[in-house]
């Protein structure tokens, strides 16, 4: 085992520095040039830089002397945003230690109590850091007793810095070397190594990331996935200095990449143990526990013939990022396309960006919708993860929605605010404690469905920005539930149908179908949108016909010959009604797609 190894991760809220806190450690201890270095460096995808946002973990390798030893310093830069624990689970689950950084104006956050229990959880020796001392209204003093107050650190032991002008960086470094234990585990023992990510290359194939637990791993040699049950040969292995960086060897507790000529990515398993061939005994390490997929939407390609290109991009972004998933599925009005599942909306939102800007594809996304639980008259218990499967209501003995415990930490000024929006959402609160003088955080357990679409956004509103939400799932509970259809010229639009709480159901109803008036084109006979609940239509509007006038070459006359030619008419619309198709353009979708909250 090495003595001069630490491998430790930084957490934080969003927004409280964490990428620009990495680029000061990369430049403190000389990984990068002046010349190299540029703003958020670890973050190298282009949505994340243009969002300025971490999506993905990345592992970085730095050297740091101290009293004329050199410690090899592995760092994990992470996400901050709740839709993307799942990537910040699996870096703790690679260190012995953690940074847990607080902006020093805004103080803690919904998520940073989150991620602050969760390394908890993986017994994590805590630094904690308050960042942005720099700032003028920073008041690390205070910052520092909310720390003490909600999560127990000692105001004492806080390290300040400011990631921006690099201030306080070396003692945090120094804290890092005194405070966060070396890496147990012995080069000599029988190999064993945890895959933490991978990543797709055209050129070389998968590239698996560990870090190996124990054992050393060489190149040439033979090493299997103990879940997968594959053996590969090792062709290079390396460490991130940021960038690829190949070596011979890595022992017990350091963090790398290895390429075995793995021509798909399906044969890489997050999670999974790499051991040494012919250690039939090798033992799995305990993986993470797989993510739960909250919400669902369908994403169909705008033109069809792009179908087998949004797959092959799908397959190569669920090898990356595997708390995504789909399935295909087709739509009577899309056409064929895929059920995909996501951890939230802004994982769905990131999803659909990088599959138009990476793979080029205009996509058609229907509304999005979490899973629900059905229990039938036959005492089954189904999972729906989109409204055309939900049965005939007679058919349903028991309809169950997503339950979220939402923590949210708001200034006591808008307290009010809050509660008045979470309890329009249905929401039941369950306890109330200040953290300071002037902050409180409020917990509410509200269905999922009513948090997805845009709960986040409204907090933010009636607290003019300063309120912070995290939630975790609690569990299934029965309610009041029905799927509300649409249907055009009496035929139902699959794409649009909708799982809704009953009492909702006439207001959304209405809603759709006024907008579908104004957006589906008028044709030669006039077409009725209906929403309707089971055989019960609650709302219609009329898309008006449109009309020849036939009478206009009758001057004078009997008003016979008008009624004649008028009712030939009538009864042409009649005929072209029952054999006519209503046409619904790809625009009026997307406008009641939309809207669909509004």
């Amino acid at each position: 085992m090495s003595k001069t190894t630490r491998n430790f991760c930084i957490i934080a809220h969003i927004d409280h520095g964490k990428s620009t806190l990495a680029d000061r450690l990369l430049e403190q201890t000389g990984t990068v040039t002046v010349r190299e270095m540029k703003e958020q460096l670890l973050d190298d995808l282009d949505l994340e830089r243009q969002r300025g946002i971490t999506i993905k973990a990345r592992s970085v390798r730095m050297e740091y002397k101290q009293d004329n030893e050199i410690y090899e310093l592995n760092l994990i830069d992470t996400p901050g945003h709740v839709d993307f624990q799942y990537e910040v689970s699996r870096s703790l689950a690679c260190c012995e230690g953690a940074l847990l950084l607080v902006d020093a104006f805004q103080g803690v956050e919904a998520q940073t109590v989150a991620n602050a229990y969760a390394a908890m959880e993986h017994d994590l020796t805590i630094i904690p850091v308050i960042n942005k001392i720099d700032l003028t209204h920073a008041r690390p003093d205070e910052v520092a007793e909310e720390m003490m107050n909600s999560l127990g650190t000692d105001p004492d032991e806080c390290v300040r810095v400011s990631a921006k002008t690099g201030e306080g960086v070396d003692a945090l470094l120094r804290a890092v070397v005194e405070h966060v234990p070396a890496p147990t585990g012995d080069p000599k023992d029988p190999l064993q190594a945890m895959v933490f990510d991978s990543n797709y290359d055209d050129y070389r194939g998968a590239i698996t990331y560990v870090r190996v637990m124990k054992g050393t791993v060489r190149r040439g040699q033979k090493i299997q996935f103990v879940r997968a049950g594959s053996q590969h040969e090792v062709i290079e292995l390396g460490q991130f200095v940021p960038h690829r960086s190949a070596c011979d060897e890595l022992k017990a507790g350091q963090v790398g990449y290895l390429i075995c000529n793995i021509k798909s990515l399906g044969d890489v398993h997050i999670g999974d143990t790499v051991a040494a061939t012919g250690n039939d005994s090798a033992e799995a390490l305990p993986g993470y526990s797989r993510p739960k997929r909250m919400v669902y939407c369908g994403l169909f390609p705008s033109d069809g013939q792009d179908f087998s290109e949004l797959r092959d991009a799908l397959e190569r972004l669920a090898v990356n990022d595997p708390s995504f998933e789909f399935e295909p599925e087709t739509s009577d009005a899309l056409g064929f396309g895929f059920r995909c599942g996501f951890l939230g909306l802004l994982h769905m939102e990131i999803v659909q960006q990088r599959l138009e800007n990476e793979a080029d594809i205009d996509l058609v996304q229907t509304a999005p919708n979490v899973t629900y639980e059905i229990v039938n008259k036959r005492g089954e218990t189904i999972s729906i993860h989109k409204p055309q499967d939900v049965p005939d209501p007679g058919d349903i003995e028991e309809f169950r929605q997503p339950i979220v415990r939402c923590s949210i930490i708001v200034p006591t000024d808008f307290i009010g605010a809050v509660m008045k929006l979470c309890q329009e959402r249905r929401g039941i609160q369950k306890t109330q404690e200040y953290l300071g003088a002037q902050r409180a955080m409020l917990t509410y357990d509200i269905p999922l469905a009513e948090v997805v679409y845009d709960l986040h956004d409204k907090i933010k509103s009636c607290t003019r920005g300063y309120g912070t939400l995290d939630y975790e799932m609690v569990g299934y509970e029965t309610a009041d539930l029905c799927r509300l259809d649409i249907l055009v010229n009496g035929k139902r639009v699959d794409a649009l149908s909708v799982v809704c709480n009953r009492a909702d159901s006439d207001r959304r109803g209405r809603a759709v179908a006024k907008r579908l008036k104004k957006e589906i084109e008028r044709h030669m006979f006039e077409v009725a949108v209906q929403a309707a609940i089971g055989s019960r239509v609650i709302a219609r509007e009329t898309v008006p016909a449109m009309r020849k006038n036939v009478t206009a070459k009758c001057y004078g006359g009997d008003i016979t010959r008008k009624r004649k030619l008028l009712q030939k008419q009538k009864e042409g619309k009649k005929r072209m009604k029952a054999i006519g198709s209503v046409e619904i353009s790809q625009k009026a979708f997307m406008a009641v797609l939309s809207s669909d909250e509004d």
